[in-house]
């Protein structure tokens, strides 16, 4: 079976490794994909696919110049060395080129610049890899220019912040001004692309800097944030969380006062319902569903779970935990199931309570008991007890 690089190379056409597949490979990580770059045309190289029998993916790349093979149970995405001849902030015109600097002059950050032949040779034509090494995230060329090409760019710069940078605030001056100059393009890109790159940053380092800084510099309202974002609750939850994995949108609703922030949150992002429902619930209950003070720490959340009619209400309770920063009592909650309630209609039926009405009142009853009992009656007791009342 051949390999495809044997097939670029028997036709002379140069291939290497590109962008975020080398940041990760320098800086010692497992890229989750590797994406590929090529001085063929797409049209040269479904030729070369096809006529080796290699099966193609029918994706809509093709007019930006990728190309995606089927090779090895594996997809491979090859793209087209291009130029960009007209962007409008969101979308590019390209055109082909067989110049690697060009190809990397348009790419965003220099970070994600580099390209990496089979061979092991970098190249690498706008300081990336000293870059990498001082943890240092810089924009290709002039940032207003790179910035005006694709305003996404402003998140995703953000985000390759939270990544790599060692500590907050180390960022280049020109940089924050070429961003804050240009915050408002952000108003013009969808909001699904917007909340891809947010739950990135919410979940990465220095979470609570980037997040200052959306509002410093006046990008925090083209994105769906609160104009008067509670940022001293920001700092303090993030804190909270540090080391419990928790969903972006736990991270985030800290920044809200009120349960319209998170329905115009949703408005500008289209988040998905279960996303909203979590912030709309974390709004309405930390503040006053909180631990029992005495033996039973964790009973007023448990009791919540037990009288809630709903599914998922266990997996929102742990949210909570992690905003409300309770370590101790998270383990405890993941460790704990949900008791069933040990008696049913059919019991009650079998001691001589007939009416559906009168059983239902039972019935409730009985869960009051049980619940007072820390749910630790079974069904014997809680018979014992229908005799008493």
């Amino acid at each position: 079976l051949v390999s495809f690089p044997e097939l670029f190379e028997k036709k002379n056409y140069e291939l290497r490794i590109a962008g975020g597949a080398v940041r990760d490979l320098l800086s010692g990580l497992t890229p989750q994909d590797i994406d590929f770059a090529t001085t063929a045309t797409p049209a040269e190289m479904k030729e070369m696919f096809t006529s080796a029998g290699v099966r193609l993916i029918n994706n809509k790349g093709e007019k930006h110049g990728t190309i995606t093979a089927r090779l090895h149970e594996q997809n491979f995405e090859i793209t087209t060395l291009r130029i960009d001849v007209v962007t409008d902030g969101r979308h590019a015109e390209v055109e082909f080129t067989t110049d690697w600097e060009k190809d990397a002059e348009r790419r965003d950050l220099t970070v994600n610049s580099m390209f990496l032949g089979l061979d092991g040779m970098l190249y690498d034509f706008f300081n990336g890899y000293e870059d990498l090494q001082n943890k240092k995230i810089r924009f290709v060329g002039k940032a207003s220019e790179r910035i005006q090409e694709d305003y996404l760019r402003i998140l995703r710069y953000f985000r390759f912040y939270g990544r790599i940078a060692e500590k907050p605030g180390d960022h280049e001056p020109s940089t924050l001004q070429a961003i804050k100059e240009n915050a408002k393009g952000l108003a013009g890109i969808s909001g699904e692309r917007i909340w891809v790159e947010l739950k990135k940053i919410l979940l990465g380092n220095h979470v609570n800097h980037l997040v200052q800084l959306m509002y410093e510099l006046d990008i925090a309202q083209y994105i769906g944030l609160p104009l008067d974002g509670n940022l001293e609750e920001f700092d303090r939850v993030t804190k909270n969380i540090q080391n419990l994995c928790p969903k972006p949108m736990t991270v985030l609703t800290s920044l809200f006062k009120v349960k319209d922030d998170v329905t115009n949150l949703d408005l500008r992002l289209k988040i998905s319902k279960e996303e909203k429902n979590l912030g709309l619930f974390l709004v309405k209950h930390r503040q006053e569903l909180t631990k029992a003070v005495g033996p039973e720490p964790l009973r007023p959340y448990q009791d919540f779970i037990m009288d809630s009619r709903e599914a998922n209400t266990n997996s929102k309770i742990c949210e909570l935990l992690k905003y409300q920063g309770e370590e101790h009592l998270l383990r405890e909650m993941q460790e704990w199931t949900v008791p069933s309630f040990p008696v049913s209609g059919h019991d009650l039926r079998k001691m001589g309570v007939s009416s559906g009405k009168e059983i239902g009142t039972a019935l409730q009853q009985l869960r009051d008991e049980w619940k007072k009992s820390g749910y630790h009656m079974d069904k014997e007791e809680l018979l014992s007890c229908l005799k008493k009342l």
